[in-house]
């Protein structure tokens, strides 16, 4: 561990910045010194939580926004919902077929996942499809539900939509 020289924040070992300050631990420390903010400062400065919210009123519906397409698709929340792609060759039909936004060449499983109602939330659930199902970035793991907020982005292999709540 190193201890910073400035604010005394125990920082891992080959960090080059203090962790807490940014105080600089290599070359000229005049040049790279920042000067350290008052608590009054910095409370004022703490980042805002900018994700919408988690709460989904029972007669709220769903706004799916595809990257690229035009016009988003409006979903009325079931139970559940699937997420995925028809083909000529499977019987298999998800609820929100993503077949017109190239979902076959973009790595979309025929059921790769799943919208469901809680009480007052929805979740998104991998259903183990074959390229991963991204939550704002974070790959989820499979079978297990994320809560879905107003805003969020979601990524089937590699086609994205967001996700957002209408009253």
């Amino acid at each position: 561990m190193r201890t910073c020289p400035y604010c005394a924040q125990e920082n891992r070992e080959g960090v080059l910045f203090c962790e807490e300050c940014g105080q600089p631990f290599v070359g000229s420390q005049a040049l790279l010194a920042t000067s350290q903010l008052v608590n009054e400062e910095r409370s004022t400065l703490r980042g805002r939580v900018t994700w919408g919210t988690a709460r989904f009123d029972r007669r709220s519906s769903v706004v799916v926004h595809v990257r690229g397409a035009e016009e988003p698709i409006t979903l009325i929340p079931r139970d559940e919902i699937v997420l995925g792609r028809s083909d000529g060759h499977s019987q298999i039909v998800p609820d929100v077929d993503l077949a017109p936004y190239g979902a076959a060449e973009q790595g979309v499983s025929r059921r790769h996942a799943v919208i469901r109602r809680g009480e007052d939330t929805l979740t998104l659930v991998d259903l183990g499809s074959t390229n991963g199902t991204h939550l704002n970035g974070q790959r989820l793991i499979p079978h297990q539900p994320r809560v879905l907020r107003d805003g969020d982005e979601v990524r089937l292999g590699k086609l994205v939509f967001h996700i957002f709540f209408k009253e």
